[in-house]
């Protein structure tokens, strides 16, 4: 069973920049594939990023360029750098973990979820 704590969130301005954390435990070499997702009440549970355990990323089309995920495998933390952070980007940020790979920016794909971290960025 997998346990994930994220941390990191703050208030910023709109072009300011943060760095999101999770830490894992009880698992990480087992979870192949881990990602950051964020929930709004308005779009509700979209995904981010995720970062396979061969070193391949992905992203979803409003972050790339601008998000860069990174996994610490001797430290068993994920990372989440944001810049250029814009009013579009606040939301509740959440860590997922899944034990397979080739997981999709998808909710579903993932069996083990964190109790998020809050971003707010104004204009």
């Amino acid at each position: 069973q997998a346990q994930l704590l994220e941390s990191g969130g703050d208030s910023v301005q709109a072009g300011g920049s943060l760095t999101l954390s999770c830490a894992a435990s009880q698992y990480p070499q087992d979870m192949y594939s881990i990602a950051w997702f964020r929930q709004t009440p308005q779009k509700g549970r979209e995904g981010v990023a995720v970062a396979d355990k061969d070193g391949s990323t992905k992203y979803s089309d409003s972050v790339k360029g601008r998000f860069t995920i990174s996994r610490d495998k001797v430290k068993s933390t994920l990372s989440l750098q944001m810049n250029r952070l814009e009013p579009e980007d606040t939301g509740l940020y959440l860590c997922a973990a899944s034990p397979f790979g080739r997981r999709r920016l998808l909710p579903r794909d993932y069996d083990f979820w964190g109790q998020g971290t809050q971003v707010t960025v104004s204009s």
